[in-house]
């Protein structure tokens, strides 16, 4: 089979009304911005196509204004929406916030996972990925709003297996999808070359196919047949029905202002010299990392979240050990330094470069010793939140997979949120100003990640990493373990939680190196 050679505008035109569309990319990496950007077009123009059911893997906020799921932001273009992250989608939250549109969030793994689910032919994804979370039915059931509660779908329910619970997350069928690639040849293979991660292309295009629909590709450069190695095609021809040439500004890797089109160190073009990457500042963010690197062994395998966690990679490299253990990233990115910031997903120098679902095969099935993440707020029982506070839904992302699969989980951040003065000197912490918001709340308003599920399991070492005070959850409940030296006890931490946490009987001091300026010094 050969793809047809469309634009970006007659892609768009093809596209029904109440079709559903599936979409892939990882915040600004593998997007077919093009199509996207033609889709909107033809409906404010039009007003079609209208009443889409949208699915997207990973967050597609491209940069946070007008790429990615951005373009969908329109009232009627979207009847249903189905994602698991809102990473930097800021025209989408009114119409969410509001009952614009219904919106449901399962975890990403999932997702990825179904989009093998539906080329398979299978019923659905079965997992337990999710349970006692907000995705639980028995909790909100993965619905975001009023809408979506009311509109009578159920992307999850609660079933039995030889007596145990599990969720299950019912497969369906999809009409287009929507996907990035770097070469096309002129039949239609599709390769990923200078791509920074290898997502769940292949699993997309297939389920599209197998279900009666169709596939689209945006590719940055169109090449001759024989020019692309059967080793480097990921989707081949006979899955591609439609290929489209991006723009010269929609084109390349991602879409960071102020970074190259293409870095060369994130799709294994090249190896940097690790010591070009500059070492923190000792501030709190760089405190809090340390602690966590205390936890790690020697060749663990270890996850870091988006946030203060991504910093975790830079202290390994200071101390000396990123080369000790081995990083991933859920986008599939294995070993090297995680990029920062919205280029999280990617990685500098690195050793693998996995597809997504593979990725979270691993994760679901326990392969991560220690993951560091974040918490936007933490209760009495343990639970975190990360997926809907200050009024926005950022979604979990893959933070469901990786802590309900983790063995060990330090859940990192500065003790209370907004805008503070925390300063570290002479081996101490000083509060000149505490941040005005608590963080440790009687009860979180979404949880999660669920400390009654995980103490139910009694297999994981879970901690609460702060730059004044560590927590551990413990059979007897969420305990004090450790304070920083300067700071007291009664006035800048339990005077700063909404309940008062188990204190233990040896309360000890933080390890003093933390709070020096120079290297640790840190054996695994």
């Amino acid at each position: 089979m050969t793809a047809k050679f469309i634009t970006a505008k007659e892609a768009a035109n093809i596209i029904k009304d109440r079709d559903t569309v599936a979409i892939d990319a990882f915040i600004s990496f593998c997007l077919a911005d093009d199509i996207l950007g033609e889709i909107e077009a033809r409906f404010v123009r039009e007003g079609r196509p209208r009443d889409l059911s949208v699915v997207n893997v990973a967050g597609i906020g491209g940069d946070g204004k007008d790429r990615g799921i951005n373009h969908f932001a329109h009232e009627g273009l979207i009847r249903r929406f189905l994602c698991s992250n809102l990473s930097l989608a800021n025209k989408m939250y009114p119409l969410i916030m509001d009952g614009s549109i219904p919106c449901f969030m399962i975890p990403q793994g999932v997702l990825s996972h179904m989009m093998r689910a539906i080329a398979s032919g299978k019923p659905g994804v079965i997992t337990q990925v999710g349970m006692k979370t907000f995705v639980d039915p028995r909790n909100d059931g993965g619905s975001i709003n009023d809408t979506a509660r009311a509109c009578g779908d159920k992307p999850v329910e609660l079933i039995s297996l030889k007596g145990t619970d599990h969720l299950f997350y019912p497969a369906f069928p999809i009409d287009v999808t929507i996907i990035k690639g770097t070469k096309a040849d002129r039949q239609g293979n599709i390769s990923l070359e200078k791509e920074a991660m290898h997502l769940e292309q292949l699993e997309m295009a297939t389920a599209a196919r197998n279900t009666g629909g169709i596939v689209m590709v945006q590719v940055d450069e169109i090449v001759e047949n024989g020019e692309i190695h059967p080793q480097m095609v990921t989707v081949p021809a006979t899955l591609v029905d439609y290929v489209i040439l991006g723009t010269p500004g929609n084109t390349g890797q991602h879409f960071i202002d102020g970074m190259p089109p293409v870095v060369p160190s994130w799709c294994g073009d090249e190896k940097i010299q690790l010591a070009e990457i500059k070492s923190l500042p000792l501030n709190p963010q760089k405190v809090i990392c340390r602690r966590g690197v205390l936890e790690f062994t020697k060749n663990a395998f270890i996850n870091l979240g988006i946030g203060v966690p991504m910093e975790v990679s830079n202290v390994l490299n200071e101390e000396g050990l990123i080369k000790s253990v081995s990083a991933s990233i859920e986008s599939g990115v294995m070993g090297g330094v995680p990029a920062p910031g919205i280029a999280t997903g990617a990685a500098y120098n690195p050793d693998a470069i996995l597809k997504q679902p593979d990725m979270f095969d691993f994760y679901d099935g326990g392969g991560i010793d220690f993951a560091c993440l974040g918490a936007a707020e933490m209760d009495a029982c343990g639970n975190v939140n990360v997926s809907r506070f200050a009024g926005k839904v950022p979604g979990p992302g893959g933070f469901i997979n990786i802590t309900q699969g983790a063995k060990n989980i330090c859940f990192m951040g500065t003790f209370t949120a907004g805008k503070s003065d925390i300063r570290i000197e002479n081996g101490e912490i000083h509060i000149v100003k505490d941040g005005p918001h608590i963080k440790f709340k009687k009860n979180v308003a979404h949880i999660t990640f669920s400390g009654d599920y995980s103490r139910e399991k009694g297999r994981q070492k879970i901690l609460y990493i702060t730059e004044r005070a560590v927590f551990q959850l413990l059979p007897e409940g969420f305990t004090l373990i450790e304070i920083a030296p300067g700071a007291d006890l009664e006035k800048d931490v339990l005077a700063k939680m909404e309940f008062r946490p188990h204190i233990t009987h040896d309360l000890k001091q933080m390890d003093g190196r933390l709070f020096r300026p120079e290297a640790m010094g840190i054996k695994l």
